[in-house]
């Protein structure tokens, strides 16, 4: 009888697996609405005006207020006011957003005094592009809030149990989102006379479905804390100080792991912006089709990551993932700039598409599990905040320089060797990596799960 009234909620596997899957489709409809107009380039220029640098100032305005310092304020929010309102704070700035983008490429907005205001000042970019824009930015703010705090939920939830395993499963529902959104936008927009409006706004309602998720999610959590309490938790109060900064910028643990980060998803994330139109102008094919190859980008990693989050969990060798995953990313932005011009076959692509999609499995199902053997419980909610910051630094300059060289260049081969160049940058981070934890002994390469 007293066993049973000790056990907890997160002890019972139907509920913290429940858990999990709530907060997970909030990153998947998340990610859905990251990439809404990656297929959509050539149809947003055509309809809107852009060109590729806008196009490329849109793509990095996600990230520009995250390194403003909102990620930094996002992560002290998070250790000082606690998972729940952080997490319903985050998904509801993502549905602010995302109503802000609406509004900015609809047909009824163009018509407007304002879009001709905004038309009027700094007219490199067209008004719907300011506007697209600025809700992509609120957005953003609230999507890496909620990466930070997905992350210290399941740390908590997981905590001496299949915790990498849940933050590979995550992943990959998250990950669904892309190879969703690549199969469903291009034929919304077909559906409705050639509109980049109604994928966006189908994608918007689905931000409002995962809020809803986040609520339930933190009635659960707040029963989960109740059971805890404060005298019988093994957990630390969340008193976290601004002074902790200095305690993870003085890590080089940290900063090894947070530029692998930065060097790695900028590699990933940007050339997911142009991978349609990539494809488009090197295979000759369209927008339609070339999504239908991308959106197989995510398959093999949402089913690998969490086979490989186990693997972890009971064998290690987070480290070595590291590094092949590295090797792996390289070699595939090479055949992008090589072999796939010379040899423009859809099967060719998808070969290639695929196998950077197990680079992409290998990488987060080590980094981020990793995270917490290098940082204190009490500010870990800050740490994973900086790195978000960090990596929003690469996310946000990345897109300006490739659609900067895209339009300087007029082909695809140089933005693909600096996606190769990051790369191999992050390929000797991650030997780094490994030699200092061998060096230090913080267990990167020991499974998560001790037997």
């Amino acid at each position: 009888m007293t066993e049973a009234i000790q056990r907890k909620l997160n002890d019972s596997a139907a509920a913290r697996w429940t858990a999990l899957v709530l907060i997970a489709l909030a990153m998947f409809f998340a990610y859905m609405f990251v990439d809404v107009m990656s297929p959509l380039q050539s149809l947003i220029e055509s309809e809107r005006g852009w060109d590729s640098g806008v196009f490329g100032t849109y793509a990095a305005s996600e990230y520009i207020l995250n390194v403003c310092g909102f990620l930094i304020l996002a992560g002290i929010i998070l250790d000082k006011c606690g998972i729940r309102f952080t997490g319903i704070l985050s998904t509801s700035l993502m549905v602010i957003g995302a109503s802000i983008k609406y509004i900015g490429v609809s047909d009824w907005f163009q018509a407007t005094a304002m879009c001709s205001w905004l038309d009027s000042w700094w007219t490199t970019l067209p008004g719907s592009a300011k506007m697209a824009s600025f809700g992509f930015m609120v957005f953003g703010c609230g999507c890496e809030m909620a990466g930070i705090t997905v992350s210290k939920a399941i740390a908590k939830w997981f905590k001496g149990k299949e915790m990498a395993l849940a933050m590979g499963l995550e992943m990959a529902i998250a990950r669904l989102g892309v190879f969703a959104v690549f199969s469903v936008s291009p034929k919304i927009a077909t559906q409705f006379d050639n509109s980049v409006v109604a994928p966006i706004a189908f994608c918007t309602v689905l931000l409002i479905i995962g809020l809803i998720n986040f609520i339930v999610f933190s009635v659960m959590d707040a029963k989960l804390d109740k059971q805890l309490g404060e005298a019988n938790s093994d957990e630390p109060t969340e008193e976290f100080k601004v002074s902790d900064l200095g305690r993870i910028f003085s890590s080089k643990m940290f900063w090894i792991v947070a530029l692998l980060c930065v060097l790695y998803y900028s590699a990933i994330f940007p050339f997911q912006r142009y991978a349609t139109n990539y494809l488009e102008v090197t295979l000759h094919i369209e927008k339609e089709a070339a999504a239908d190859l991308f959106r197989w980008f995510p398959i093999l990693a949402m089913i690998l990551t969490p086979v490989l989050g186990s693997f972890l969990d009971h064998k290690g060798k987070g480290a070595t993932m590291l590094m092949l995953g590295s090797l792996i990313m390289i070699a595939c932005h090479l055949s992008f700039a090589f072999l796939l011009p010379i040899y423009p076959n859809e099967w060719f692509a998808l070969l290639i598409i695929v196998i950077l999609g197990v680079s992409f499995s290998l990488v987060p199902a080590a980094l981020w599990p990793s995270v917490p053997k290098i940082i204190d419980p009490v500010i870990l909610g800050s740490a994973y905040s900086l790195i978000f910051w960090i990596q929003n630094i690469g996310l946000c300059f990345v897109p300006l320089i490739i659609g900067m060289t895209l339009k300087a260049t007029g082909g695809y081969l140089v933005p693909m060797l600096i996606f190769a160049s990051l790369g191999v940058l992050a390929l000797i981070l991650s030997f780094a990596l490994k030699a200092f934890d061998k060096k230090k002994g913080f267990g990167l390469e020991e499974p998560n799960i001790k037997e």
